[in-house]
């Protein structure tokens, strides 16, 4: 409770509390008793209450979040040309009077949904693109009273100005911005530009009438039901499209991995032959020198060959039998050695 609250209270108890003297006053002359004080006593109190509903009616306070527009009696144009700040003051009592207005920020919602907006139900803004699509516009409006319009305002809108200037400008903005695109500039890359577009007209209008744009919110965009079924439809194409893409594009990868895995075993049979063949050269360089050595050495010392043989015999060889019809090949010494320490044939 301000001050002036204060006052106007105690003028109102005062007031009572003369009507309560007076009242006790004529009880007591009804009954015949006397009571002297009375005369002064009410007088005191009437004076007082007059006092306290003057001054209680002379002061008002604004406070910081309001503007009071002072509407006077006295004056030719009905009104005082500036509004008053937050404070204290004392206006002329019972010629003037105080209209108050807020200049903190307020939102105005217009919504599909029946609980979110302003007005209850469905108040979204219905708009036609200009490919003939109709559209379904949620959108809130923030916005101020400036401080240095309030008198403007209260001439030319007192307390109508949400319902007769924001709601209506709005609307009327968002419908006709809305005809100059495409739906699928407004779905996709132009939303933004529509968004801006849309502050910056609103924001003209309110200034001319007193009000400041704080800001624009789109908060969604429903399409009619054709639409929407539409869209649905070309993105699951759309999705079909792709996941084939995708399907192709695997195949090719299957495909290229399956002919570098072929590649790569090619590859490898090539260096395994060639490594094979390289290995069977080299055998073949090697047994040839080595015959070439060994024909060298039989040639230098033929009992090679017999020394040779022998060394691949058994040491437990007696005997040896060959065919009746084969001369002997190779000169054997006798295997039994002799008591002399010869041996005999």
């Amino acid at each position: 409770m301000d001050v002036a609250d204060g006052l106007r209270a105690l003028a109102t108890f005062a007031w009572v509390a003369a009507f309560a003297v007076i009242g006790l006053a004529v009880f007591r002359a009804s009954r015949g008793q006397s009571f002297k004080a009375a005369g002064t006593l009410v007088g005191v109190v009437i004076v007082a209450a007059v006092l306290l509903t003057v001054v209680g009616a002379g002061l008002v306070f604004i406070q910081p979040e309001d503007r009071g527009v002072v509407v006077s009696a006295l004056s030719s144009q009905g009104y005082r040309s500036v509004a008053l700040g937050p404070g204290l003051h004392f206006i002329i009592p019972f010629a003037e009077n105080v209209v108050r207005y807020p200049i903190s920020r307020q939102t105005y919602t217009m919504s599909i949904a029946p609980t979110e907006g302003a007005v209850p139900g469905d108040d979204s803004v219905t708009a036609r693109t200009a490919d003939g699509q109709e559209v379904f516009v949620d959108a809130s409006v923030i916005y101020a009273i400036d401080p240095d319009k309030v008198v403007q305002v209260h001439i030319q809108w007192q307390t109508r100005y949400t319902n007769e200037l924001v709601r209506p400008q709005a609307r009327g903005i968002i419908r006709d911005v809305a005809s100059q695109y495409g739906v699928q500039d407004i779905v996709t890359g132009k939303r933004g530009e529509l968004v801006e577009t849309i502050r910056q007209r609103v924001a003209e209008k309110f200034a001319e009438n007193g009000l400041t744009m704080i800001d624009f919110v789109l908060r969604n965009i429903t399409f009619s039901k054709e639409y929407a079924a539409s869209v649905e439809q070309k993105q699951i194409a759309e999705q079909l499209a792709q996941q084939a893409k995708f399907v192709v594009e695997q195949k090719k990868q299957e495909a290229e991995q399956a002919r570098q895995v072929a590649q790569g075993q090619a590859d490898a049979a090539v260096i395994a032959a060639k490594g094979a063949a390289e290995a069977r050269l080299i055998n073949a360089d090697a047994e040839a020198k080595s015959l070439t050595l060994i024909a060298a050495a039989l040639k230098d010392n033929p009992d090679l060959i017999t020394y040779q043989y022998v060394q691949k015999l058994s040491p437990g060889i007696q005997v040896m039998l060959v065919p009746n019809s084969n001369p002997f090949l190779l000169p054997l010494p006798s295997l039994t050695p002799s008591t002399t320490g010869g041996t005999q044939p």
